[in-house]
């Protein structure tokens, strides 16, 4: 288990413009739903490197699942992502990020830098695993990120098992695990602990600046 707590010290904003660059690379899975405020974001570094998956077709909208989803039915969202990122040719590195998380940008150009080309599929997140008692098939154990961010390389993303099957509805991030696991082989992806000093989550709060993040609740 690696540690992407990979500074040391804070990120020093001191990146340069072929660093910044590298950030076409990029791309921002987004999941979004009726209460989702796109302004924020669009007001953000993510801006250009975002790729909101909707319900429906609407503008701005980059994966369109054509279904209505519920809490209990964000598993399909996740299919529906996975399936269409295998396509992304063009992206080498992919964050999966809730809408009421933030992300700071040096802290993901450090990781960029650090696994841009890397021989073997990278899952970067705060992993769990599943209860045995709770999922009783092909997610039973499964290793998988905290739905707030996770951030992969293509590597991870050719290895994908889109078709798993499992019964009933599921956790969504613990259904993106087992498609990890299940395609890839758990013992050969590196699972790297994200540093959550530089990932906000629900509330963002630093120096003069405090901003819930989930004002409004989803689902």
């Amino acid at each position: 288990y690696t540690d992407a707590g990979i500074f040391g010290k804070p990120p020093s904003h001191s990146n340069t413009g072929a660093e910044y660059a590298m950030l076409d690379k990029l791309a921002v899975i987004f999941p979004v739903n009726n209460n989702t405020d796109m302004q924020f974001y669009q007001n953000t570094w993510l801006r250009n490197y975002l790729y909101p998956v909707c319900d429906w077709p609407r503008p701005g909208c980059k994966i369109v699942c054509n279904r209505t989803s519920t809490y209990r039915s964000l598993h399909k969202k996740t299919k529906c992502f996975a399936q269409a990122i295998k396509q992304f040719e063009d992206k080498e590195l992919f964050i999966k990020l809730d809408d009421d998380a933030l992300v700071d940008i040096d802290y993901v150009i450090g990781l960029i830098k650090k696994y841009q080309g890397y021989h073997k599929p990278v899952y970067i997140s705060d992993h769990l695993r599943t209860k045995t008692r709770d999922y009783p098939d092909a997610l039973n154990g499964v290793r998988y990120g905290n739905g707030k961010f996770y951030m992969f390389n293509r590597k991870l993303v050719q290895c994908l098992d889109i078709d798993i099957k499992y019964r009933g509805s599921r956790f969504e991030d613990a259904v993106f695990g087992g498609m990890v696991s299940n395609g890839c082989g758990e013992n050969n992806v590196e699972y790297v602990k994200e540093d959550d000093r530089w990932i906000w989550h629900k509330e963002y709060a630093n120096e003069n600046k405090q901003i819930d993040l989930s004002f409004i609740k989803n689902h």
